[in-house]
């Protein structure tokens, strides 16, 4: 309880009640503190918490005005005692928090928490799939419900994203069914909606809990997720984005896997081919990632599936799309040169074709593609063991080679290492000896 006793007049603390200050104090004369009986509890610990500031500023040297009853400091310290007081007030205030709002809950009134953000979210969409009157609202209600969605999952600049609500939307997502929704129906999300599913989609996917990857877990046991981001080339409006998941998916050796080993992987030779030039790239930068990221997932893959694969390939080394044809040929370099893939590209180099098709991109009217057919080129010359058909035609076209690589692309003068790569297989072209018979 809060006595009601007036302070000790010889006090070295006590306040004359002609300050200011006093008169306008929470606790100065016993008449307003017997107004405030809802709050003694709180008030006590005010004026404990004042009392405390006043000594601490006491000890810490700050000076008090003399009319006050207080010690004069020097001049070169002085300071105005309303300020002091003031100061003595303000921390008191902070110190002596109310009891009732010391806890706050993790979602107030004004904020849904993961439950409900997802039921708004997952109800407003199927208003969306029905295209009627009620559209309009519906679209408003998503972009809302996914900025909440992204605001817990991302955190904000001065906050970082609460675990214990990160973990509760994740599950809210895989019980409800709305990651699989939210890719579905992709095209029905306004443009800045659709950036915020990306973010959602990418965010939730790297999320771990020790080694685990949960929603790696739930896309492999639900992968149409996979192959819905994949048809998603074939729609302008929603094909960047639905590149961007993709990839982060392919991050994850499980995910490839399925992607690899599908018959819908074959999809992504005509995709890399689509007219649009913007989709077209990114379908080959998908494309490329999932042969390259996972070295002995894609050898096993590329040996496993050799005739089919590098039956489509060879279309796209004669494509009458330049970038395409560029894009390829520097992918199937990449790919024969690494080591994980000897075993394919031993495969490749003992075959005529092959040679024929990469002696014809040597001439070909770009600089480009010449100069990328060259780096596979080299590797059947360069070869310990080469094939008797691949002898065979390096002999039969012997002076022309020699004479057609002595002024290949001579403009390259400043790249020893092509002009080395290069002088070096014409010397193996012209070692090249016939067998005896």
């Amino acid at each position: 309880m809060i006595s009601k006793q007036e302070p000790d007049a010889n006090s070295p603390y006590y306040l004359s009640q002609k300050s200011p200050l006093v008169a306008h104090s929470t606790w100065s004369t016993p008449q307003r503190l017997r107004k405030r009986t809802a709050n003694t509890e709180g008030l006590a610990s005010g004026r404990a918490a004042f009392r405390l500031a006043v000594i601490v500023l006491g000890l810490c040297r700050v000076p008090w005005l003399g009319q006050w009853g207080y010690p004069q400091s020097s001049s070169r310290h002085r300071w105005s005692g309303g300020a002091a007081v003031s100061s003595a007030f303000l921390i008191g205030r902070v110190i002596s928090v109310h009891p009732e709002k010391k806890k706050m809950p993790l979602f107030s009134k004004s904020h849904k928490n993961p439950a409900e953000i997802v039921k708004t979210l997952k109800d407003n969409m199927a208003i969306l799939e029905k295209q009627d009157k009620k559209t309009d609202k519906a679209s408003e209600e998503v972009s809302k419900s996914l900025q909440a969605m992204k605001e817990i999952l991302c955190g904000t600049s001065d906050k970082e994203p609460p675990t214990e609500a990160v973990a509760q939307l994740a599950q809210e997502l895989y019980n409800s069914g709305l990651l699989v929704t939210l890719i579905a129906d992709l095209q029905l999300i306004d443009f800045e909606g659709k950036k915020d599913v990306t973010q959602i989609f990418n965010n939730i996917l790297r999320r771990q809990i020790g080694t685990r990857s949960p929603t790696v877990e739930y896309i492999s046991a639900h992968p149409h997720v996979l192959f819905m981001l994949l048809k998603g080339y074939e729609a302008p409006q929603i094909a960047l984005r639905c590149g961007m998941m993709l990839r982060e998916c392919i991050r994850h050796e499980p995910l490839a896997k399925i992607i690899l080993f599908s018959n819908q992987f074959r999809d992504f030779f005509k995709y890399v081919e689509l007219s649009t030039f913007d989709i077209a790239s990114d379908a080959f930068a998908t494309f490329k990632d999932l042969l390259t990221r996972h070295k002995v997932l894609v050898a096993d893959f590329l040996e496993q599936n050799y005739d089919t694969i590098f039956e489509d390939y060879e279309k796209l080394l004669q494509s009458e799309n330049y970038v395409t044809k560029r894009q390829s040929l520097k992918l199937l370099g990449e790919l024969i040169l690494d080591r994980h893939n000897f075993a394919v590209m031993t495969r490749y180099i003992s075959r005529p074709e092959n040679l024929k098709l990469m002696m014809n991109l040597l001439r070909d009217k770009s600089p480009n593609i010449q100069f990328e057919a060259f780096h596979v080129f080299k590797v059947f010359v360069a070869s310990p063991h080469k094939t008797q058909p691949i002898v065979e035609i390096l002999l039969k076209n012997q002076p022309k080679l020699i004479e057609f690589l002595s002024t290949f692309q001579k403009e390259r003068t400043d790249d020893e290492q092509f002009t080395d790569e290069k002088n070096y297989l014409i010397k193996q072209i012209r070692d090249l000896k016939k067998t005896a018979p």
